[in-house]
């Protein structure tokens, strides 16, 4: 089955399988609901995306023919279907019922979590990468291009100084090649897997021989490392944020689902409890 991007003036898709699609909007949903470091890798990970787009493709066409056996409608489905239901109402409403005051936290409950907490708060090694980027996303091309790659690896190697006007003349991801490869300074945890072991093997100063991934070649240069460090509060101040009203949240709800249970008067009955458990176990 091939992949291609298919668009009609009805409903704009990614792709279509039979009477089945995948929108855009589907695609920036799954992407949304990433880690931004790994919305990244998925930027130059073209194999991943339409593997993904392959299989929410097949999930529609097993609903499709699930829905004409009226399979929604059997009773341990329709069971299924009640708890799910019930559990994101539950969520969603109680999730209503504790919003955090949009105050908090407060400067200085910003400062004393900070200080309790400041061990903990740790930059990572920054790592200022500059490459070379060869497009191979096409079989019959990928020998050529490899070749090509390794051919300005060992110019790059033998004159690490020119690195910069190679990258400006061959690379193929623009952006950075406007800036002599630069794609400055990123944690390793923000590099594509092959692009970060590449890095974590280099001197600063020296080029890598070719590293492949998903979308193809890429030579690399680490031109400056920094070492990890005491992060400030101001570079932790959204994490810390968030984490603080997280918590708030918790507190908040389960003292709401305590004060529910204190309404009335609670009485659980131990025999059919005992009945119930040797019944089942």
């Amino acid at each position: 089955m091939q992949t291609a991007a298919v668009a009609t003036t009805d409903s704009p898709s990614l792709a279509r399988l039979g009477s089945q699609q995948v929108s855009p909007e589907e695609l920036k949903t799954l992407l949304a609901g990433l880690a931004p470091e790994v919305r990244q890798q998925m930027r130059g990970n073209r194999a991943a995306l339409e593997g993904w787009i392959r299989a929410r493709l097949a999930e529609k066409a097993v609903l499709e023919q699930a829905d004409a056996q009226g399979w929604r409608q059997r009773p341990e489905v329709e069971r299924q279907t009640r708890a799910a239901t019930e559990q994101i109402v539950f969520r969603d409403y109680l999730q209503s019922v504790s919003q955090v005051p949009a105050g908090y936290p407060s400067e200085e409950e910003l400062k004393q979590a900070y200080e309790a907490g400041k061990a903990n708060w740790t930059a990572p090694a920054l790592y200022r990468v500059s490459q070379i980027f060869l497009a191979a996303t096409e079989p019959q091309t990928v020998e050529a291009v490899r070749r090509q790659a390794v051919e300005l690896s060992k110019k790059a190697q033998a004159s690490p100084a020119e690195f910069a006007a190679l990258a400006s003349r061959f690379s193929q991801d623009r952006a950075s090649a406007e800036r002599g490869g630069d794609n400055g300074f990123q944690p390793l945890q923000q590099l594509l897997p092959t692009v970060r072991e590449a890095v974590m093997r280099l001197k600063v100063g020296a080029v890598s021989d070719p590293v492949q991934s998903a979308a193809g070649f890429h030579v690399i240069k680490l031109t400056e490392q920094q070492p990890p460090r005491q992060a400030s509060l101001d570079e932790v101040r959204e994490r810390l944020t968030q984490a603080l009203r997280a918590q708030r949240q918790e507190q908040i709800a389960k003292a709401y689902l305590d004060g529910m249970l204190d309404t009335a008067t609670l009485s659980i009955d131990g025999a059919q409890l005992s009945k119930v458990l040797e019944e089942a176990l």
